[in-house]
């Protein structure tokens, strides 16, 4: 029975610099030549990132709504086989959402690291620390982490307040080392030149008030993973990949790959051709970031229409599915030529547009997903079906020409690999 050393690491809200904390964690155990695995709880694109390249390891997503129960349970169990010690960061406030990231560690026993911003605070640390270790009776709670702290006297007096029994587990002073963001969350890590210098920094500050000590292991039972036949065995899956289209889920990865099917990825900010291929995978991204690039990539879209033409099989998520629009408008206003191979614009706004977890009941079946975007399409074209929301409102559209489908929603293929499958096959 699998068991290792775990933390959940949580905050009182968002904002308070989980992302941060969690990859300096990650790379101070893993300077300790400790195999560290580390999961972000939701269906987050961005942070995985960041953890994959603190840890040196892949980051994958644990989220009781889109991935289902079964699905963490199996991932768990294989990371504590393989690992010294697993990381899970949170998702906004420690009890915020249903599910919520309480909900996760409590399902799982895993101990909760409370991080919170200190910056403009002193004893009352201490009595948000014990409301978070005991609003609900039976979570497993750690202690806590005070974040953007002045000097070593604050965290000292942050240190005195705590009541018996909430451990310490350190503190990271005020810097200039927070991780950058834009509109969709942080950077993507290949985006931040000197990421590997301010992890190093940070698990420098960390390290001179914090242990290194291991918590003690979690057990979390024998969970092997479900066998996935191999459905696309032969088929040869083009996927873009770069900065325009770096919103892809390392279990989706996965899934493609234990359904039998070669993966070949490619550029299109780069200005690579469409690989050969039976199938093709645009994921969403930052289309409208690099539409100078990507408009002048005329190869590329000719290809894909001819591919459409074909009869073969395209899956367009989110960024995805705006480059297919005749255009794309840009947050100033300027309107981009994009493929052509859907009628109509995706615009960008200045407010969200959309954001939860949607499950799709498409002619090959069920499948879970998310959505989170700042465009809005406007097309002509009626939509195949729509997703709904975990509450059963109305979600996103879903377009299907011959075998492309396209919408705002980021499948989670482990939810159905079957389904999966039947998206990727003529």
């Amino acid at each position: 029975m699998p068991a290792c050393p775990a933390l959940l690491i949580a905050a009182p809200a968002s904002g308070q610099g989980k992302t941060t904390v969690t990859a300096a964690l990650a790379r101070l155990h893993a300077r300790q030549g400790r195999r560290v695995t580390v999961f972000k709880c939701g269906p987050d694109f961005l942070d995985p990132q960041i953890h994959a390249f603190a840890s040196g390891r892949p980051c994958q997503n644990l989220d009781l709504g889109m991935c289902g129960e079964a699905d963490a349970r199996w991932r768990l169990a294989r990371a504590a086989a393989e690992s010294d010690l697993i990381l899970i960061e949170g998702v906004m406030g420690l009890f915020d959402g249903k599910p919520s990231a309480a909900d996760i560690a409590e399902r799982f026993g895993i101990p909760v690291l409370a991080l919170i911003d200190a910056g403009s605070m002193a004893q009352t640390f201490g009595a948000v620390a014990h409301g978070l270790a005991t609003y609900r009776p039976g979570l497993p709670f750690a202690g806590v982490l005070a974040n953007r702290v002045a000097g070593a006297r604050h965290a000292e007096m942050l240190k005195e307040c705590l009541a018996p029994g909430v451990g310490w587990f350190g503190a990271l002073p005020k810097s200039g080392d927070s991780l950058p963001e834009r509109h969709l969350g942080l950077l993507q890590a290949a985006e931040i030149d000197d990421l590997e210098a301010r992890l190093d920094r940070l698990a420098d500050a960390l390290a001179e008030s914090a242990t290194v000590d291991l918590p003690e292991p979690v057990s979390f039972g024998d969970a092997p993973p479900p066998t996935v036949p191999p459905l696309l065995a032969g088929r040869r899956i083009a996927i873009a990949r770069d900065a325009a289209y770096g919103f892809i889920y390392p279990a989706n990865l996965e899934t493609l790959q234990a359904l039998g099917a070669e993966l070949r990825f490619f550029s299109p900010v780069a200005g690579d051709a469409l690989p050969e291929c039976d199938a093709v995978w645009l994921p969403g991204g930052y289309p409208e970031l690099h539409a100078a690039a990507l408009s002048a990539n005329a190869g590329l879209w000719q290809a894909l229409h001819a591919h459409v033409d074909a009869g073969k099989p395209l899956l367009a998520e989110c960024g995805g599915m705006m480059s297919l629009f005749e255009e794309v408008v840009d947050k100033t206003g300027q309107a981009h030529r994009f493929a052509g191979l859907l009628p109509g614009r995706a615009v960008m706004q200045q407010r969200l547009a959309a954001l939860g977890t949607q499950f799709a009941e498409l002619p090959e079946g069920r499948l879970a997903g998310h959505t989170f975007h700042y465009s809005k399409s406007e097309t002509p074209l009626p939509p195949l079906c729509r997703a709904v929301t975990a509450d059963g409102r109305e979600g996103e559209a879903i377009y299907r020409r011959q075998r492309l489908t396209a919408s705002y929603v980021h499948f989670y293929f482990p939810a159905d690999p079957a389904v999966a499958a039947a998206l990727f096959q003529a």
